[in-house]
This record gives C-alpha cells, structure tokens and sequence, in this order.
C-alpha cells in the first residue's frame, strides 16, 4: 500500500473510533476508506471488524456498574450473540467476491435508514413491547438475526439490539447500553477470530487502523461531553447518505 493509502486509513480509523464514542457510526467512514485504499471487499469487512473491535472491547469496563443486575440477559444474549455472529461470519466466508460487491450498496444503505431513523426505530420496538413468552421468544429470533447481520457486516449492529432490548420491556438506556456494548463484543469478537483463523485479515491495515481507532475512541470519549452529538449525527448521516449513493452509481 502507497503512504496515501496508510495515512487515508489511519485518518479515517481515527474519526471512526472518535465517531463510535460520541454518536455511532464510525464504520461509514472506516470501511468505505479501506475499499478506496484498494483492499477486496470481504477482506475490508473483516479487517475493519477487527480494527474497530478493541474499541468496543474496551468500553465494557465503562459499564460496569450498569451490567450488574442483568445476569439473566446476559446470559441469554451472549449465547445468541456468539451463535449469531459465528453464523454471519461464516456466511460471509461463503460469499463469492463479485456477490458481496454487488451488495455493498444495499448493505450500506441499510445501515444508514437504521443510524438514521435510529430514535424511531427504538420508540417503535417499545410500543410494541407485550407480556408473555410469545413476545420473548419472538425477540429472540430477532436477536439471532440481528447477530448474524453483525457477523456478516456489523454496520448498525448496535441500534438494532437497542431495538430488540426494547422489545423485552427494557427502558433504561444506560442499562441497555451496557448490555448493548457487552453484545456487540461478543458478536464481532467471534466473527474476528472466524476472520483470523481463516486468513481473511489484511495485517498491515488492520494495524494501522487499530492504533487510529484507539486514538479515535479515547480522544471522542474525552470531548463526548462537551460537543453536540446530535449535530454529529446529523453530519453522518449527511456522509453516510452520499457514500451509499456513490457506491450505487459506481456498481452501476
């Protein structure tokens, strides 16, 4: 890879990983950057799982205090999890090249209606909230699917277990956040060591964009609170938009 290359996804993991602890979102930004710097897609998918991974890892320590209480669901979730995204990145081992491609556009297009309508798509999933265990195991196939996803892409993952965590009945944001966080680590942790053992990482890369994202995360959790993250929102969904229609007129 040329320095413009490295420097470009450097940059990038260190606004994705500024991104993550602020609003969300950062995979819009690392993903696309290592597709430009020339990477194939599905190994892009899975180096950017990797490098943005320790991130994520990393803010489970942060909630602490808010896991306690919550063995029942966790128990529960992490299973799902671990299933689910074992299954998604299996499923991506078993994606031709040319067929993953072709669904860049609509996977990113996915994730920005969910980044996007986010807030919309968690009041939706609390009125839909009913009693019995119908409504739990309904989640839980939810779940399974949602995991996958995260397996296979992982864009949005975490808006989308907000949304099922709603549909049990939970309405404690700080509280779904924490179990919300521990899930997502266990969802790409187990399709980054699918990823590892099959030879699917771009090392180089992978490095470079770990170090930025760290970078990123520590130095996004130290301004969080004193910057507007709706603002930040709104400025990736902007970017979020037009990425999604560059690669639609660049698969055309």
């Amino acid at each position: 890879m040329e320095l413009f290359d490295l420097l470009l996804i450097f940059t990038a993991a260190l606004l994705a990983g500024a991104l993550n602890a602020i609003a969300g979102g950062g995979s819009f930004f690392s993903f696309p950057a290592l597709l430009v710097a020339g990477v194939p897609p599905i190994v892009a998918n899975a180096t950017n799982a990797l490098a943005l991974w320790p991130g994520t890892l990393a803010s489970i320590g942060a909630y602490r205090r808010e896991l306690r209480g919550q063995q029942r669901d966790i128990w529960l979730f992490s299973g799902l999890s671990l299933l689910g995204g074992l299954l998604g990145a299996i499923l991506l081992l078993y994606t031709d090249e040319r067929r993953f491609t072709a669904l860049i556009p609509y996977l990113l297009l996915f994730a920005t209606l969910v980044f996007t309508f986010s807030p919309q798509i968690t009041r939706l999933a609390q009125r839909m909230v009913g009693e019995g265990n119908g409504q739990r195991w309904l989640v839980i196939a939810i779940y399974i699917a949602i995991a996958i996803y995260g397996g296979f892409f992982g864009a949005g993952l975490g808006i989308l277990t907000l949304a099922a965590l709603a549909l049990l009945g939970h309405d404690n944001i700080h509280r779904m956040n924490a179990l919300k966080t521990l899930q997502a680590a266990l969802v790409n942790g187990i399709a980054v060591a699918t990823f590892v053992a099959t030879g699917l990482i771009a090392w180089l890369p992978a490095l470079i964009m770990t170090i930025g994202a760290i970078a990123g995360g520590y130095g996004g959790a130290a301004i969080a609170r004193r910057i507007d993250a709706r603002r930040v929102r709104i400025a990736v969904v902007v970017i979020s938009i037009g990425l999604t229609v560059w690669f639609f007129v660049r698969s055309a």
